[in-house]
């Protein structure tokens, strides 16, 4: 036996070369850890409800996942479950060592288990694991190794294993079983049948359909065999030595001719009808374990693996794949040519090629190994097809392709990327060409042209004297070459012209990270804040009025148009593309898978048609077959999950599985009859999730609960929502999903009530009604007493009221009569100011008057002149017919009488032999002024006053006694 499995061994190192060979294009594969859906290592089976919703037979129960959330739901003695199937009723069917039974959903989608293990025979019910489901024409078979337990119209039945049960499995219409000794068994009229077989095969794992009446068998150790009736043949394969030695553990049939073998120790091995290997998938391409305990592959044509550690989701129906030059080596990948009926991948150690296959229009679909293009180690930063020929620039400078291998056509200095100038003549018939063309590249220390000619590519002068590491040039067409340095911004090299450089005082928002290039005639730069646009009539950059709209001020690493004219991109490390093939202002397409792969800094879209685009990565090439991923047909749906009341503690009201019939709306499910709880329940969680497991975290969702929300949530990626405190009423949780592509989701739905308190209810509001008609009452009676006795208070105090008014009338008129005498009081306090103010103007003007008089006479006597006196007569002649003006006296007379109630016209009266001057006298003492102020006021001396208060009392007859002021006050 050791000899035997060395040279199976030796055989397959031999024959690697022979059957290795797979399809470069690798899908994406997706690890779940035990960290992340947190149970057993080891998953048996996989299953899929109609929902989308997918079940793994766990060894600490059963596992569900939606695409956001794991749920694990262990057996009532917690044994592991090696199998499962599903009914149309939607019943998960399950067992493990000693019990037997189904999972379902209730009204209330809670998942429940029901045990089936009662309905065994008594000496039946003590089994080992159930290794195999199977539910065959409404029957449903349990496998064990010792027997087969068939449950039909609710009844258990066994049938024990002749030695040993290896296998039950279901193909197209027919069950088999397989036991160790006698072989092959089938299930017919109620019975099992033993087939009688020429040649019995060791230890059979699985049987799939193959061609009409072939079927095809795989064992453990010994490959592929067909069944046809009752000849089991060996069928030898190309992939024999790889299936013999991983040893295969099971099988399913994924498509038109593919099979998927899982093996123990190789991964999975995609096979075609032949035994050709297609595909593998393994540690190396990325798998997290190489034991595959089941295979299982969804509605979406995807591939999920059960592993001895962990589950693993391999995107087998994508448009989306990777290519890696190398299978053993990551190498950042971030050139792509096809030329010569080759396919070019430059990468960071060399040049890699891959012949194409005109048969094959998806390259991804391409089976083969890249070989590496001699002297080409080393970092390869661009490939540009001119004129028929492939330049190289290369990490030590640039080559030309030849006869297989790199010739160096410059050495001195690195060079990043070529642009084409003139030429591409049509060749004579030896192949020389007429003429040759000029190209530029751009170098670690400028601009550097080449030429070709007569078959010779030789190095030339540089462009000009710009000093510039350049990796983005582009030419315009017009006799200008455009370039732009990472961290200096962009410069243009007219050919024959000096450079000029373009930066922040160019309208550039930076310097930094602007990649130019040609797009639509127009030369573009894709920077920091959105892309601009050469404006040849300023001079400068203008923000893209184009571009406005799709990007805005985001940061945009890459611009690239294709043959259709679609535009390709990079926007902060996102892939999309600007599609015009629908609309004339084209729609913005987005690939999720893709996000976060390209180089950074370096990055690379070479959309080669709508079959094949190419984006570099840091590992290989990510390949893209846009019509594909366009003409996809997956249908995103919206699942509801658990649905938890929160009150002092938490309660599932929903357990997220809708029963069968009900769809995806959790409505369905009760009948339309919604849930009703108490009113302390007013707080609710709900979770929800999409089984789009390609992107589960490109998924938007939008969320509406009616009766409390008036519009749909903005999208977003978050999946659950909470709301706190609701008031009593219906409500209607209502939830919808969307895609990268713009795809809506049908809504799924929970309706729910919030009951009222008890405070809030009818009968409350009735006891209410009853108790306030029953105060409104007592009220009414107590007003009527009251009101008897207010109406004898009120009379009472009316009779008070009417004499306090009456006192109060009199108080006012008092109050206004003292106002009167208060106004009165005020206006002669007013009028005696004035007069005031008048007398003593008379006063200050007498005193000024004689004060100038007295000075001029000082004057006159001191100079002494003869006749000054009398030239200055005209001047007291003046002086004195003011001072005996009588203007002011009558001015002053009238205020006087206004103020003293008609004082000198009730004097003049009783006394007409009273002077004006007497009349004088007598109104200025009563202002009570002094004899000084008097003797001004009437222009005389002191002495004078005197005599005429003497004489004022004569003619008064006022005895000496009675005080002169006194009298004329009391006048």
């Amino acid at each position: 036996m050791k000899k035997r499995a060395l040279i199976l061994l030796l055989f397959a190192v031999a024959m690697e070369p022979a059957f290795g060979q797979s399809t470069i294009g690798l899908p994406a594969i997706r690890n779940f850890p035990i960290t992340e859906y947190h149970a057993a290592t080891e998953v048996w089976g996989i299953g899929e409800d109609a929902y989308g919703r997918l079940y793994f037979a766990n060894n600490d129960g059963l596992l569900t996942y939606d695409g956001n959330y794991w749920h694990l739901y262990a057996l009532p003695n917690k044994a592991a479950i090696k199998s499962l199937a599903i009914d149309t009723e939607g019943r998960i069917f399950v067992g493990g060592a000693d019990e037997i039974g189904y999972f379902q959903p209730g009204g209330d989608g809670i998942l429940r288990y029901h045990s089936l293990k009662e309905k065994l025979p008594v000496i039946a019910q003590q089994f080992a694991d159930i290794w195999n489901i199977e539910i065959h024409r409404g029957e449903v078979f349990f496998r064990t190794n010792e027997t087969i337990i068939q449950w039909k119209n609710d009844t258990m039945s066994t049938v024990d294993a002749p030695a040993n049960w290896q296998l039950m499995t279901q193909v197209d219409s027919a069950l088999f079983a397989a036991d160790k000794d006698k072989g092959l068994y089938v299930y017919r009229g109620e019975r099992w049948e033993q087939l009688p077989l020429s040649t019995r095969p060791l230890q059979i794992t699985g049987i799939m359909s193959y061609h009409k009446d072939t079927l095809l068998v795989t064992t453990l150790k010994n490959g592929l065999y067909l069944l046809n009736g009752k000849t089991l043949t060996r069928k030898v394969t190309p992939s024999d030595a790889l299936l013999m030695n991983d040893l295969i553990n099971n099988a399913r049939v994924i498509g038109p001719d593919r099979y998927a073998i899982g093996t123990a120790t190789g991964g999975v091995l995609i096979l075609d009808g032949a035994g050709k290997l297609v595909q593998r998938f393994s540690s190396g391409e990325g798998l997290q374990n190489n034991n595959i305990l089941r295979i299982f592959d969804d509605k979406d044509g995807n591939l999920w693996l059960g592993l001895a550690n962990g589950i693993a989701f391999v995107r087998y129906n994508t448009s989306v794949k990777l290519i890696r030059p190398t299978r053993d080596n990551q190498l950042v990948s971030n050139v792509v040519r096809v030329f010569d009926h080759k396919l070019y991948i430059g990468t960071s150690n060399g040049l890699y090629f891959i012949p194409l296959d005109p048969a094959i229009r998806d390259i991804s679909d391409l089976k083969g190994d890249f070989a590496e293009v001699i002297n080409t180690k080393g970092q390869i930063w661009g490939l540009e097809d001119v004129c028929g020929q492939l330049l190289i620039a290369h990490q030590d400078g640039a080559s030309i392709l030849r006869g297989g291998l790199a010739a160096p056509v410059m050495t001195k200095q690195g060079a990043w990327d070529f642009a084409t100038l003139s030429g591409c003549m049509a060749p004579e018939p030896e192949g020389n060409p007429k003429s040759g063309w000029t190209c530029v590249a751009g170098t670690y220390t400028g601009l550097v042209t080449f030429h070709q000619y007569l078959g010779q590519v030789e190095e030339g002068p540089k462009l000009n004297n710009l000093y510039e590491s350049l990796p983005v040039i582009a030419y315009d067409g017009k006799g200008t070459v455009w370039a732009s340095h990472p961290y200096r911004g962009v410069f243009r090299n007219p050919v024959g012209g000096p450079f000029m450089h373009y930066g922040t005082g160019k309208g550039l928002p930076s310097n930094l990270n602007n990649y130019v290039t040609m797009i639509r005639g127009k030369v573009v730069a894709a920077t920091e804040k959105g892309v601009f646009e050469y404006d040849p009539a300023t001079d400068r950059f203008v923000v893209s009025g184009f571009f406005k709209p799709i990007f805005g001020d985001t940061s945009v690493e890459y611009l690239r148009s294709d043959t259709a004219g679609n535009i390709w991109f990079v926007s902060e490390q996102r892939v999309g593309t600007i599609d015009f093939s629908k609309s004339a202002h084209g729609s913005v397409v987005y690939f999720p898978e893709l996000k976060g792969q390209t180089v950074k800094g370096m990055a690379m879209i070479y959309p080669l048609d709508n079959e094949n685009i190419f984006v570099g990565s840091n590992n290989g090439v990510y390949h893209l077959n846009y019509s594909r991923y366009l003409e996809s047909s997956d249908r995103i749906t919206v699942l509801l999950g658990r649905v938890k009341a929160i009150a002092e503690r938490d309660s599932v009201v929903f357990g997220g599985y809708a029963a069968s019939g009900a769809g995806v709306n959790p409505d369905a499910a009760g009948g339309g009859q919604p849930v009703r709880l108490p009113n302390h329940w007013n707080s609710f969680s709900f979770e929800y999730a999409s089984p789009l497991y390609t992107e589960p975290d490109e998924v938007e969702f939008s969320y509406r609960l009616e009766g409390f929300d008036r519009d749909w949530s903005e999208w977003t990626t978050k999946s659950e929502k909470d709301y706190t405190n609701l008031p009593y009423g219906k409500y209607r949780f209502v939830v919808r999903a969307r895609d990268n592509l713009g795809k809506v989701s049908a809504p799924a739905s929970f309706t729910f009530i919030v009951n009222p308190a008890w405070y809030q209810t009818a009968w409350a509001y009735l006891f209410y009604l009853l108790v306030a008609v029953w105060l409104v009452y007592l009220v009414r009676r107590q007003q009527r007493r009251r009101l008897e006795l207010h109406r004898k208070k009120y009379e009472e105090e009316q009779e008070r009221q009417n004499y306090l008014h009456s006192l109060e009338i009199d108080r006012k008129e008092k109050g206004l009569i003292a106002l009167q005498n208060a106004k009165l009081e005020g206006e002669l306090q007013f009028k005696n100011k004035e007069l005031a103010t008048v007398t003593m103007h008379l006063v200050e003007r007498g005193g000024m008057l004689s004060s100038i008089k007295e000075e001029l006479l000082t004057v006159i006597k001191r100079l002494n002149f003869p006749n000054l006196s009398y030239e200055f007569r005209s001047v007291f002649r003046m002086i004195n017919d003011t001072e005996k003006s009588d203007d002011d006296w009558n001015r002053f007379a009238l205020y006087f009488d206004q103020v003293h109630n008609n004082f000198l016209s009730i004097l003049k009266t009783k006394y007409p032999q009273l002077s004006p001057t007497d009349l004088k006298l007598c109104a200025y003492l009563r202002l009570n002024l002094s004899s000084k102020e008097i003797a001004q006021l009437l222009n005389i001396s002191l002495k004078g006053v005197e005599v005429s208060r003497y004489r004022l009392r004569k003619k008064l007859n006022l005895a000496t006694e009675v005080n002169l002021h006194d009298f004329l006050i009391e006048v």
